[in-house]
């Protein structure tokens, strides 16, 4: 059975990532900073030997070694790590005058710094235990079309996206394939803050006049991880809904 490390796996995309690959037959160590109920419905679902639940707090950069040895490799002793999703996120959303440079150092300890170290530890295992595996990053529609209020969030995205694609580049000779999935907005957590009006002119932007469902995102996971995706790496998928 082929594990899987995903982040940002208590709710929204993070949790529909989570059901989408235990329906298909992967093990996966869910990574977070709480454990939610539809976590517990999952585990309770399938088992705890096949979905595991660890809180881990994404903005500590300095204790993924940590996690990584103490936990993460125990875990996976004898098969070694296949496949890391990284969907964990969080949004700093403001106008670029009035940067706060606390904050925006918060946002990309989650958003790049620990996600670029859980990739070093998980690849360094990918390679001792010689397994072909694949990355799959989780972008924003933001980082390729401005939207008033997203430039911080949307450079934490670009980031991700250039390090995925030098990833794929550096580790493919090896069998190692990084892909990323950018989806356009949905009507998430994340985006509950805007009004019914600021919704509906972003929706408006896409081909569909609607939110991306959060289900096609995970569908789309799923498939870069698995053999039907066997010649695609240094890609970035758009699941937007045709974002224009």
């Amino acid at each position: 059975m082929k594990t899987i490390v995903l982040t940002g796996d208590s709710r929204g995309v993070g949790l529909s990532i989570a059901e989408e690959l235990l329906n298909e037959g992967y093990r996966v160590i869910g990574l977070s900073r709480t454990l939610s109920k539809g976590v517990e419905a999952l585990m309770n679902e399938f088992g705890n030997d096949k979905y595991i639940h660890i809180n881990y707090d994404l903005s500590d950069v300095e204790g993924v070694k940590s996690l990584y040895r103490t936990k993460l490799r125990q875990l996976t002793k004898e098969t070694g790590i296949y496949g890391f999703v990284n969907n964990a996120a969080m949004a700093y959303d403001d106008i670029i005058t009035n940067l706060n440079y606390e904050s925006l150092d918060k946002m990309y300890q989650v958003n790049v710094f620990s996600p670029m170290m859980l990739t070093k530890y998980i690849l360094r295992d990918m390679l001792l235990n010689k397994v072909k595996g694949s990355i799959v990053h989780i972008s924003s529609i933001s980082a390729h079309t401005g939207y008033k209020g997203l430039a911080m969030y949307a450079s934490t995205k670009g980031a991700i996206e250039a390090f995925s694609k030098n990833t794929a580049r550096e580790w493919g000779g090896l069998g190692v394939k990084s892909n990323v999935v950018c989806p356009g907005f949905m009507d998430t957590d994340m985006s509950s803050s805007l009004t019914d009006d600021q919704k509906n002119r972003i929706f408006n932007r896409n081909s569909m006049k609607k939110p991306v469902e959060v289900q096609a995102v995970a569908t789309t996971v799923s498939f870069l991880l698995g053999k039907g995706a066997i010649g695609i790496t240094g890609d970035i998928i758009h699941v937007d809904n045709g974002t224009i």
